[in-house]
This record gives structure tokens, sequence and C-alpha cells, in this order.
């Protein structure tokens, strides 16, 4: 997992000048992401596919973290975790955009879109076929716009 965590940020604070892996930086940065994420682990050295879901979400999210990225892109963020760990992300989720992050989430669940979005837009068959401010936004209205090009 400790590998993970970082691998898309092997930069100079966990490389020395000659491009060797600085494991005492690694396994601190790593330590720190389980701490801060809540991340169910026994030890940063565990397998990601040994952990549950809900802790390979947040394994993924600490990673992208680390590498210190202003707009952060979630692709069905919850599926396929426990009702537990789909609320630990929302919290997360809402924490990273009170710091200044912009967060694009793709999701064909409903409920998610309406609890976490400002701005909502619909596709349909490749095609934006709306743009809804939350406010204005409903599962009605975001349904006829998701099927509004169907044939």
């Amino acid at each position: 997992m400790k590998f993970n965590i970082i691998f898309c940020s092997v930069r100079k604070s966990f490389t020395t000048k000659f491009g060797w892996l600085k494991n005492s930086a690694i396994n601190k940065a790593s330590n720190e992401s389980v701490e801060k994420f809540n991340i169910c682990t026994p030890s940063i050295k565990q397998t990601v596919k040994n952990l549950s879901g809900g802790n390979q979400q947040k394994v993924a999210i600490a990673k992208w973290l680390i590498h210190k990225c202003d707009i952060l892109i979630f692709d069905e963020p919850t599926r396929g975790i426990d009702v537990g760990a789909k609320d630990e992300i929302y919290k997360l989720l809402k924490v990273l955009t009170s710091q200044g992050k912009s967060i694009i989430m793709i999701s064909s669940e409903l409920p998610e879109v309406l609890r976490l979005s400002d701005r909502i837009v619909v596709m349909c068959k490749g095609e934006v076929t709306g743009i809804l401010e939350n406010s204005s936004a409903d599962q009605n209205i975001i349904m006829q716009y998701a099927t509004r090009n169907q044939s």
C-alpha cells in the first residue's frame, strides 16, 4: 500500500538526488495518509487489493492528494462500498471543496449527485442535455434531461 499511495508523486521528497527511494519519507507519508483518511489496514505494507472497497477508495484519494492536485475527478466514487465508507467519502469531498479543490464527480446515483454537487451537468448519448444549479435540480428534472435524446 505504501508505494501505491506515493505512486503518482515520486518526486524530490520521496527520492534522493540519485533517484533512490527514501523509505523513511514514503513510510511517513503513508502513515499520515492512513491516519488522515482513516484507512483500516493492519500495516502500510498491506496489498491494496486485500483492503475493503471503501479503504481501496481512500488509498486512491490519498494518492492524488499527496500529488497536490487542485482538480480531482471522481468516477463513481462510492460504487461497491458500504454505507459507512460512503459517508466518509462524502465528508472528505466536502472538506476538499472547502479547501478550494475542484471536484468533477461522475455518478449514476442521483441522491449522491444531489447531495454533493453545486452544479450538475446531465448528459445523454455523449451530449450535454442540461446544466442545472443544485438549488433548481431534483431527480425528475435530471431524469428528463438524461432521457431527452432517447429514441
